[in-house]
């Protein structure tokens, strides 16, 4: 589901985040690192380091079973649900739905999951960085989120309209799952940065998935739209560009005002796709969330630039 990318920035990012027992696989990804840029990022650069780094990946899998085998669980309950998804397409909106909405949704269910066997080094334990022996229920919902958001890019890419009923049952849904992940990992004491980096995905995503949505029904206006698509994309394309041209991480983490930017946008969201007959509530509410989202959306970006440059002043001192 997630972009090529995006599975390059959080690949180099293990090695510059994540603590890994043996040095030596450090260096052997600094060494990848150091040759794709040598070679100009030709073609064929990118082909050796995408090899080299599934090997990695598939070595994790291979001398962890019971990871492995945590993963082939969650690959099994995604396919039961996008199998049940198509199901109920074809039950409820017939032959021509369910066979447009296949391609699109099939690619990013399987992508997905092979996003998550790609990143398995990176389910580590934050304070120890100790690996962790199964996926994990956060982990799991935190996936069933990105199952819903290939849901609704599944049938964009197939060119079918999602009515705003279906779309705020999507959402919710996310929504839910999106606090569940958060409040089972500090229970379990399971954070990771797995766990970070597929959070981010999926709520690029999803918030993808329902803007353009919103755009198509002529809900939310092109310019408000592509504004809040700057919130992820901005900080993904700083993020390569710091990665792979300078060898050097930055950082965008969670911070308060990105919180509260993502709440403002979170219900507003949820104030467009309400139903009609809830109109005379959602039109008084509607008007100062958009302003809320607006300055909270400006305001968050720079509140995470000042704390990179003061973690850099941290740094070398």
């Amino acid at each position: 589901m997630y972009s090529i990318r995006s599975s390059l920035q959080q690949k180099i990012s293990e090695m510059f985040h994540v603590k890994h027992p043996l040095e030596s696989e450090n260096q052997f990804v600094v060494d990848l690192l150091t040759t794709l840029r040598q070679e100009r990022f030709s073609p064929l650069a990118w082909v050796r380091f995408l090899a080299h780094s599934w090997e990695m990946s598939c070595k994790t899998a291979h001398d962890n079973p019971s990871l492995k085998a945590s993963w082939l669980q969650v690959t099994l309950l995604i396919g039961i649900l996008a199998t049940a998804i198509m199901l109920g397409s074809f039950l409820f909106e017939g032959q021509y739905a369910a066979f447009h909405l296949l391609p699109g949704f099939l690619f990013c269910v399987i992508w997905q999951q092979s996003d998550l066997f790609w990143h398995l080094g990176l389910n580590r334990q934050a304070q120890s960085g100790e690996l962790l022996p199964t996926v994990g229920l956060a982990n799991t919902c935190t996936w069933l989120r990105g199952l819903g958001a290939s849901y609704l890019l599944g049938r964009l890419s197939g060119g079918l309209s999602t009515p705003s009923w279906l779309a705020l049952l999507v959402f919710l849904t996310g929504v839910a799952t999106d606090i569940l992940d958060g409040q089972v990992a500090r229970h379990t004491r399971t954070q990771s940065k797995l766990g970070q980096i597929g959070d981010g995905e999926a709520d690029f995503c999803l918030y993808l998935a329902l803007t353009i949505i919103l755009i198509q029904n002529n809900v939310l206006p092109l310019w408000l739209g592509l504004i809040m698509l700057l919130r992820f994309c901005v900080p993904l394309i700083a993020a390569l560009a710091s990665y792979l041209l300078f060898a050097h991480p930055v950082r965008f983490g969670s911070t308060r005002w990105g919180k509260y930017a993502g709440l403002a946008q979170s219900l507003y969201f949820v104030v467009l796709l309400a139903p009609a007959r809830l109109m005379p509530i959602t039109q008084l509410a509607e008007l100062p969330l958009l302003i809320a989202t607006l300055f909270l959306l400006i305001v968050a970006p720079v509140a995470q630039i000042m704390e990179n440059i003061r973690g850099a002043r941290v740094a070398r001192t």
